[in-house]
């Protein structure tokens, strides 16, 4: 490193080859991850990306691209969902004895009536 010059272009290099990195590893983590690819295409796909690895990814990312934001938007959305009903099973939402103990007080309380508190009961119990 003789001069700023050298210094700032080895550290561009180094920065495109690590962009080129995590470019490949989404794409191979994406073949991988596609059901609806057959093995011998996902086979294919990867020989490519090993012997042409810049134009391969870039015909990959051309063909398929719009896919890949699809299954990655469709695997986010079934996480979150996944996430959403661990936290509420874990969280120990309202269950029926709660809401019937709820009703109970209501009802000694005299603000709902015997009809109401029959009413609410059931639709705890399910």
């Amino acid at each position: 490193m003789d001069s700023f010059m050298d210094w700032f272009w080895l550290m561009l290099w180094w920065f495109a080859f690590v962009m080129y990195l995590m470019v490949l590893f989404h794409i191979i983590g994406d073949l991988f991850r596609d059901r609806d690819l057959n093995g011998w295409w996902k086979a294919l796909w990867l020989v490519a990306l090993i012997v042409l690895p810049f134009l391969s990814a870039l015909v990959y990312l051309i063909v398929r691209g719009r896919g890949m934001a699809e299954r990655q938007t469709a695997r986010m959305t079934r996480t979150r969902e996944d996430t959403d009903a661990y936290i509420r099973a874990t969280a120990g939402g309202p269950t029926a004895a709660s809401q019937i103990t709820e009703a109970k007080g209501l009802y000694d309380a005299g603000v709902i009536d015997d009809k109401e508190f029959v009413a609410l009961k059931e639709k705890a119990l399910g």
